[in-house]
């Protein structure tokens, strides 16, 4: 296990870096998979919510979001990878008072809906610096939508509920896999050769390994336990 404390927002640019020192020769390779499993033994308590009026009124409980959710994604990959991707659409749900996914990576270019699931109204915002955006209060059943069109990490609160918050990760490129709930990835059409596969977990890269797919092989598997 390595632990690194890098932000993803430097990450992804020194992947845009480096991408221009891994192109092929223009021919095509067998491509293969990283897959694997990431534990996650840090604490994943929660935060406390404040006391609100409105909260008295809901029957259902709040949800709580699963923070051992992983990202384990190349830092830096063959220059083909950061052709335009089509246009995608993806949606960060709020119900039960809470951003469902807890995280979500998307490429650049995508469309994030922000429905509205709940009885109370929400209101979406972000300051950071990859997206900044304030969609102000809408109801239940109103949707608000935000395109990114920058790689980074970028957090999403709630500027009424102070206990919701969010992850958007926006890569460049499409060699990312979110982890499943148990632990799960699986990074496909890898090109043979020598990366950094690195493992991002609420806010921060947790762990980083160099790894090698050799041509012809099916694949590789890369386990971590971040402690």
């Amino acid at each position: 296990m390595v632990l690194a404390r890098h932000t993803f927002a430097g990450v992804a640019a020194a992947g845009l870096l480096a991408a221009v020192v891994a192109a092929g020769s223009g021919q095509t390779v067998p491509a293969g998979s990283i897959r694997g499993r990431v534990e996650i033994r840090l604490s994943t308590s929660g935060i406390t919510a404040r006391p609100d009026i409105a909260g008295l009124g809901m029957p259902d409980p709040r949800d709580v979001p699963d923070r051992r959710t992983s990202v384990v994604y190349l830092e830096a990959v063959p220059r083909g990878a950061f052709q335009a991707p089509p246009p995608g659409r993806a949606a960060l749900d709020q119900r039960n008072e809470t951003f469902v996914p807890h995280v979500l990576a998307v490429t650049v270019g995508t469309t994030v809906e922000f429905p509205n699931s709940d009885r109370v109204f929400h209101n979406v915002f972000s300051l950071s610096k990859a997206r900044r955006f304030d969609l102000g209060r809408y109801p239940r059943g109103d949707s608000r939508a935000v395109r990114f069109d920058r790689p980074g990490m970028v957090r999403v609160f709630c500027e009424i509920h102070s206990q919701m918050s969010a992850f958007v990760l926006v890569f460049a490129h499409r060699f990312f896999d979110t982890t499943d709930q148990e632990g799960r990835y699986e990074i496909e059409g890898v090109p043979p050769g020598t990366y950094t596969l690195s493992v991002w977990n609420e806010g921060e890269v947790r762990a980083t390994r160099t790894v090698e797919l050799s041509q012809g092989g099916d694949g590789i598997a890369e386990s971590f336990v971040v402690e």
